[in-house]
């Protein structure tokens, strides 16, 4: 087996991984080109200092670092002298220690320590200063260029070709796919193209039409001359590798010097199209001229962290360039105009053996098995979040926060507002409190509502689940169960799918019988060939050859897009459109006399088109909340009209504006699931609680196969917690014996039940009712037990009355 011709751009480090995954599963007509010698190519893994730490708050790239970790020591490139996090204030150490339940969560061997803890295994630390800290033995150097020369090797001595001092000057395409790498030595066929450019990515993405959300940043990295308590050190490294968070840096050894990073400098994007060629360049062209000013604090921080330093100078220094993204993350996938073109970009040393392997089993099999991709995929994004403005500003403000303590509800402040439903006027009018969903501003509680908080007891949580947090979202999720809401609901995307073959187009991608009459919505899955679950959707039939569905984000478009037949049409509507829930016992009182549509007759998950008042409405007998009532859409030029109507209607039955507080709360104790959060490609439908969702004998699907096996045996389980204290997800859970079993997904307050709620992975033997399990929280342990779910309405009476 030899595979399909493929041309790999740029042999750093992510590249030269790539051509060793993809030869080591037997595809060797491989070409991998670089503008620059090998295996020092003049990119960003030819400057990067190798520092490797492997706790993230994605299970995927903590999964990713581990692999890369594994493979460069089994390379001998890599140090193994451990990571250290210190804290020098309160707010660091109680991160170090949601840190240390990543780790956990995702299984990293990690240790909390004491300041002399600390100071024991790096001395050069001032004792008086840390706090306690965050220590993972496996962390440590990657020997960045020393990677790629051991992968290279490796990959030619199976038939991989590598092509140092080949420039890329085009990609060529034929009929919408790649047919061959143009370069400054002549034209290379493919008919794959994986562009592992690094900050030259944008550049070479362009060549297809493709923009690529990826902006170099400079970075500074000083070295200082020797350090005296360092002297006669003959090992390059012996000490862990440092990270002093509060001051934005990074500290490694260098035998008897220091390597000092900085995160606390201006931000200093660079163009793409501005990067030097490889001749031109004085030293390197991800090299910039060092800024010794913008070096200052850090300098002056390092030598308070670290007193021994306070005889030593910095001796040289960079500006490094590294590549950003807009929300952390690689970009990962094929183009969606021209088949055949693959990225793995914004990736640094850290991920990219990790990234590597996912990109060849994704290329090879079909699919990634071993990671879950769906945070990674380079076709996640709306729109408007490749605008180069928008990539730009996102990009500076990530770097500027790349060590800062990031609460999980907190927003990006710039630019905003990017999207507003046609309700944003009256929910300003009521003191909403936005945060964003994929560029949408969306109420996360109204400050109207405060009055409602008269004569209840609306617990508390602790310090972090209060923040962007209220009283008034207890309140809010009560008032839904007493009486009715609305609900903002536009963020969900929605596409329309119509045209001859509609039917059995979505019957061949969806685990649910869609093929029924007109006005029925049904909840159903879309799955890999492996069974994992890519995303749920409801597919709501509205004529013969016409379906909205309600799908998770822009990967669904992407995924039934690309396997859509040329009769079918499949539309983005969501921006056209809006939506208001309407759910509490007394949504029907609110909104029958508004409409002509016999509400009664109209049962649960059925649909129907008519009108509120003046407006035409498509209407959805759903309820994520686990109410009475229906999602509620009209086209965005009528959907200020809607809420006005269906709000002054309301006031006599005491109608009030919920947010997405109020929502999560009432989902978790009806027991709905998120994708994303709950579950993802990972996952398949009887680990994740959703088997009912599966119609095996409805006919052939996607990943039905697979399922047949994966019914048989379910190791694990998406299980309901009952918590003493409200946690935040991502927690690791242990077991009776304190041994790591899991990790929370989804939590929140329970204002209707009284407790807390937790879902989480948990090993199916773990996963029965009455069962005793704890949360690691921050730093104590949080008592939890399995519970029957759901929690809310098991007979579904008030979904269906």
């Amino acid at each position: 087996m030899t595979g399909p011709r493929v041309v790999i751009i740029g042999a750093g480090v992510v590249g030269a991984a790539l051509a060793d995954e993809l030869s080591a599963r037997g595809w060797t007509d491989v070409a991998v080109v670089d503008q620059g010698d090998v295996p020092a190519t003049g990119g960003s893994s030819s400057h990067a200092p190798g520092l490797v730490f492997q706790t993230n708050g994605s299970k995927t790239m903590a999964e990713m670092a581990r692999y890369t970790v594994e493979k460069f020591v089994e390379l001998d490139s890599f140090l193994q002298v451990g990571g250290l996090e210190v804290a020098t204030t309160p707010e660091r150490l109680a991160e170090l220690q949601r840190r240390h339940g990543w780790a956990t969560a995702w299984g990293l061997e990690a240790h909390l320590l004491s300041p002399a803890e600390c100071v024991a295994k790096h001395s050069l630390l001032d004792p008086g200063k840390v706090l306690g800290g965050l220590f993972l033995p496996t962390d440590g150097l990657a020997k960045a260029v020393k990677a790629v020369q051991a992968q290279l090797t490796r990959a030619t001595e199976r038939g991989v070709r590598v092509l140092a001092r080949h420039e890329v000057l085009d990609i060529r395409t034929e009929g919408g796919r790649v047919a061959a790498v143009v370069t400054d030595h002549g034209e290379i066929p493919a008919d794959v193209v994986v562009c592992c450019a690094g900050i030259w990515g944008p550049r070479v993405a362009r060549m297809v039409g493709m923009e690529l959300p990826l902006t170099p940043l400079a970075h500074q990295l000083a070295w200082t001359g020797q350090i005296p308590d360092l002297a006669g050190q003959t090992g390059e490294a012996t000490r862990p590798i440092l990270r002093h968070q509060d001051a934005d840096l990074y500290v490694r050894e260098r035998y008897d010097t220091l390597g000092i990073g900085y995160y606390g400098h201006r931000p200093m994007p660079v163009s793409p199209d501005d990067i030097l060629s490889v001749d031109a360049a004085e030293v390197m062209p991800s090299v910039l001229t060092f800024t010794p000013d913008d070096f200052a604090d850090a300098w002056t921080e390092t030598q308070s962290l670290l007193p021994g330093t306070r005889s030593a100078k910095v001796e040289e220094g960079i500006n490094g360039l590294f590549s950003f993204t807009t929300d952390h993350m690689p970009l990962m996938g094929e183009s969606r105009e021209v088949k055949g073109f693959w990225v793995a970009e914004a990736v640094w040393v850290t991920h990219s053996a990790g990234v590597a392997m996912a990109m060849a089993e994704w290329l090879v099999d079909g699919h990634c098995s071993s990671f879950d991709l769906h945070e990674c995929d380079v076709n996640r994004f709306e729109p408007h979040q490749i605008a180069p403005d928008y990539v730009l500003a996102r990009g500076c403000q990530n770097y500027v926060e790349v060590y800062d303590i990031i609460h999980p509800l907190q927003p990006m402040e710039h630019p905003r507002p990017m999207r507003t439903s046609p309700f944003h006027v009256r929910q300003q009018e009521l003191g909403a409190i936005f945060l964003e969903a994929s560029g949408w501003e969306r109420p996360q509680w109204y400050g109207a509502n405060a009055p409602l908080l008269q004569g209840r007891d609306i617990p508390t949580p602790g310090d972090w689940a209060a923040q962007y947090w209220s009283p008034i979202v207890g309140a809010e999720a009560q008032a839904t169960r007493e009486s009715v809401a609305m609900y903002d609901m536009t963020a969900l995307k929605r596409l329309e799918i119509s045209g001859p073959g509609a039917v059995g187009f979505l019957q061949s991608l969806v685990t649910g019988d869609i093929d029924k009459s007109v006005g029925s919505v049904t909840y159903c899955l879309l799955l890999d060939t492996d069974g994992g679950i890519r995303s749920d959707i409801t597919v709501a039939r509205l004529g013969p050859e016409l379906f909205q569905v309600g799908a998770n984000g822009n990967l669904d478009l992407d995924w039934l897009d690309r396997r859509r037949p040329r009769a079918v049409h499949i539309r983005d509507i969501t921006a056209g459109t809006c939506c208001v829930g309407v759910w509490g016992p007394r949504a029907r009182d609110l909104v029958q006399p508004l409409t002509g549509i016999d509400l009664t007759a109209l049962r649960y998950f059925r649909g129907a088109r008519g009108y509120i008042g003046n407006v035409p409405v498509t209407m959805l007998r759903l309820s994520y909340v686990g109410e009475l009532g229906w999602e509620i859409y009209t086209t965005a030029d009528m959907g200020l009209k809607l809420w006005d109507t269906l709000w002054e209607a309301g006031q006599r039955h005491g109608v009030i504006a919920g947010g997405r507080g109020a929502f999560t709360s009432l989902r978790l104790e009806k027991g709905y699931r998120s994708f994303g959060t709950d579950m993802t490609f990972e996952h398949d439908p009887y680990e994740a609680g959703l088997g009912f969702a599966v119609k095996l004998d409805k006919g052939d699907f996607v990943g039905r196969e697979a399922l047949l096996e994966r019914k048989q045996e379910v190791r694990r389980r998406l299980t309901c917690l009952l918590t003493d204290e409200v946690v935040m997800g991502k927690e690791p859970v242990y077991d009776t014996d304190g041994g790591p079993a899991g990790y929370v997904t989804s939590a929140a307050y329970g204002y209707t039940i009284g407790r807390g709620i937790a879902y989480a992975w948990l090993p199916a033997d773990l996963a029965n009712p009455g069962q005793e399990v704890t949360i690691g929280y921050f730093d104590r342990n949080v008592r939890a037990v399995v519970a029957e779910e759901p929690l809310f309405d098991p007979t579904m009476q008030r979904l269906r009355g």
